[in-house]
C-alpha cells in the first residue's frame, strides 16, 4: 500500500476528524503540520494542477474573512492563490492527504472509504 501523507494543522477540528477517521481504520499515516514546517509554493501548485486552486482554497476560514475585500477580488486564478497561501498558509483547505497517486482535500468519509478500500 502506498505511503498515506496528512497535511494539516494538529488543532482544525477537520484534520482531527481525519485523523480519527484513518486511526479507527488502522492506516499508518505521517502528518505534516504545515503551520509548523511550512509548505513549499511547488507543493501548491501541484494540488491546484490536481483539483483546481478553488478546491485548495479555503473561502470559508477566518484567515479568508480576514483579508480585505480589496485583496480578496485579486484572488481570481491559481497563481494569486498560491502567492496568499504562501503568506498565509491557513487559508489552505485542509486537510490536504496524498496517497499515492490520489489526493484528497478536505474531509469526506465517501470519499475516504472509496481510496482506502
Amino acid at each position: 500500500m502506498a505511503e498515506i501523507k496528512l497535511y494539516g494543522i494538529p488543532n482544525c477540528d477537520t484534520t482531527k476528524k481525519a485523523m480519527a477517521w484513518l486511526e479507527k481504520h488502522k492506516l499508518a499515516f505521517s502528518f505534516h503540520d504545515y503551520k509548523l514546517a511550512g509548505i513549499s509554493e511547488q507543493k501548491l501548485e501541484n494540488w491546484c494542477d490536481k483539483k483546481g486552486w478553488e478546491t485548495v482554497f479555503n473561502k470559508r476560514s477566518t484567515s479568508w474573512r480576514q483579508l480585505k475585500e480589496a485583496e480578496q477580488k485579486k484572488i481570481t486564478h491559481s497563481a494569486a492563490a498560491i502567492k496568499q497561501r504562501m503568506l498565509n498558509n491557513s487559508i489552505i483547505k485542509r486537510p490536504v492527504i496524498e496517497f499515492g497517486r490520489e489526493l484528497l482535500v478536505g474531509f469526506d468519509e465517501e470519499e475516504y472509504k472509496k481510496t482506502f478500500k
